[in-house]
């Protein structure tokens, strides 16, 4: 009798986990087609008219398995009426990381863009905002896809798929690289030329997916990439204590910040202070950075003299901070005296404080919060009643929850023997060199404190780029350049110049 109740529980038991197990399945089955909205639209750029349409959509990304794992969403500008297998497509998308694509969207390469004040003095405000045709989008030379990574825009997992399938430095390329074949086979673009544009912790981005498309069994050759504000080796771009490159890599963009605001360099002209401070920096801040202690007292204050005279910042202060500044005291103590502190994105901005003794600032980044209201006002509104997308949750701007839940490690498996500084920096020299016919667009603004345009010249002086496929620009406003008229025109002119260069 007690055999027979044994083999009744094990049997009950084996049922209730097939049950569960069904159950399980049938809750992760994806049971629909992906969701796309779709509109035909026409407009005048570069002066030439051009029908196209505007294409907002869901694509299913898939494991191994052939399991469905998420629904990343994109939108599309696919010009109509013309030879598609040849035609020049561009991939799009932003930073972060956990950003969606609508600032790139709706602050540059749109058909319509938003307008906050050029002159970087004004806040946005409230509603209405200015929304405007943008007849310089690239519409008559390429088509535009730009990606919402996994957890921002309304992209989102589906299916068996879990946040942390992609939320790290190469799960996100390999689920964007997925996303770029994929839409490349079904379009039929496996001979056109391909170009990939990406913001901050996008060019990180980048970087990664050229490498993970010249792979996989699946080798997708890209003709150019262009990084705005670019951030491939956080070496640079991370202003920390007792990183001595960052002390190095941002003095150049403090100085171009203090003569914006009338703190340094009287009477230069821009480029040529800025040009002053490369070679200060180079050679005897490096060189006293690396000395540390080893300095007398006097070569520490012919230093600090230095430094006062690039940043305008007072002699006992710079010295107090054993002359390594960091960028958050900087952004406080620039313009101290007058209560306000400027921003991080672009130096340009400045803000009155509330506390006027803090350390850094306090209210945030005024490059920002002046600024993103418009943003997103606009696009919200665009999305729904200019694109037609009717969706049952909102369009995140920014991942929720990602917080500290991204996955940094370089290594594929996550492991490595010590920390170390982000860097995809080889990983694009490496793809260059795979590609010979790759080239390669850096924007940089001279005001953006956040990755100041130094370490870009620093980053791709080294690891073994081909200096002849590398292209900078320079820009005088920030991180989002474009946010400024003079060089959004710029901007445009340079990218198409690049892209027409390469597609010829």
């Amino acid at each position: 009798m007690k055999t027979n109740l044994s083999i009744l529980v094990f049997l009950l038991g084996m049922i209730s986990q097939s049950f569960a197990q069904e159950e399980k399945a049938e809750k992760n089955e994806v049971n629909r087609d992906p969701i796309k909205f779709e509109k035909a639209m026409s407009g005048t750029f570069n002066g030439q008219k051009v029908d196209y349409k505007a294409v907002v959509s869901e694509t299913f990304l898939r494991n191994s398995k052939g399991e469905v794992t998420a629904g990343l969403w994109s939108t599309a500008y696919i010009r109509m009426g013309v030879d598609s297998s040849k035609r020049p497509v561009t991939f799009i998308f932003n930073g972060g990381p956990g950003s969606a694509s609508f600032w790139l969207h709706m602050g540059f390469f749109g058909p319509k863009v938003v307008k906050t004040d050029s002159g970087a003095t004004m806040d946005d405000g409230s509603a209405p905002y200015t929304f405007v045709d943008n007849p310089q989008a690239l519409l008559d030379i390429t088509d535009l896809v730009f990606i919402d990574p996994i957890g921002t825009g309304y992209s989102q997992v589906e299916g068996v798929g879990e946040n942390e399938d992609f939320w790290g430095l190469n799960e996100d390329a390999r689920s964007i690289a997925q996303f770029m074949r994929i839409w490349v086979t079904k379009h039929g673009r496996w001979q056109a030329p391909k170009f990939i544009a990406g913001e901050s912790f996008g060019t990180t981005r980048a970087a990664k997916i050229a490498e993970v498309l010249e792979g996989g069994g699946q080798t997708m050759a890209v003709n150019g990439i262009i990084l705005i504000s670019q951030a491939l080796d956080y070496a640079g771009s991370s202003s920390w204590e007792d990183n001595i490159t960052s002390f190095f890599t941002y003095l150049p963009s403090m100085a171009a910040t203090a003569w914006y605001h009338n703190k340094a360099g009287e009477g230069k002209e821009l480029e040529a202070f800025v040009q002053e401070a490369r070679e200060f920096a180079y050679n005897d801040y490096l060189t006293a950075l690396y000395k540390g202690e080893k300095q007398t007292e006097s070569e520490k204050s012919a230093i600090a003299d230095k430094l006062v005279y690039f940043t305008g910042l007072d002699k006992d202060f710079i010295l107090r901070s054993d002359n390594q500044i960091l960028m958050h005291r900087f952004k406080k103590e620039l313009l101290r005296d007058q209560g306000k502190a400027i921003g991080t994105l672009d130096g340009r901005y400045l803000a009155t404080e509330t506390d006027k003794a803090a350390e850094g600032p306090v209210l945030g980044d005024p490059s920002s919060y002046m600024t993103g209201a418009a943003y997103t006002a606009t696009w919200n509104d665009y999305v729904t009643r200019e694109l037609g997308v009717v969706m049952d949750r909102p369009y995140y701007s920014s991942a929720v929850g990602m917080g500290g839940n991204w996955n940094w490690k370089p290594v594929p498996d996550g492991a490595y023997w010590e920390p170390t500084y982000v860097s995809t920096a080889r990983s694009l020299s490496e793809a260059m060199h795979r590609n010979t016919a790759m080239k390669v667009m850096v924007a940089n603004g001279y005001y953006d404190l956040i990755t100041p345009f130094f370490d870009a010249e620093y980053t791709f002086a080294r690891h073994n780029f081909p200096q002849e496929r590398i292209e900078m620009k320079y820009y005088e406003a920030g991180h989002m350049m474009y946010n400024h008229q003079e060089d959004f025109d710029a901007l445009s002119q340079d990218i198409r110049e690049f892209l027409t260069k390469l597609i010829q």
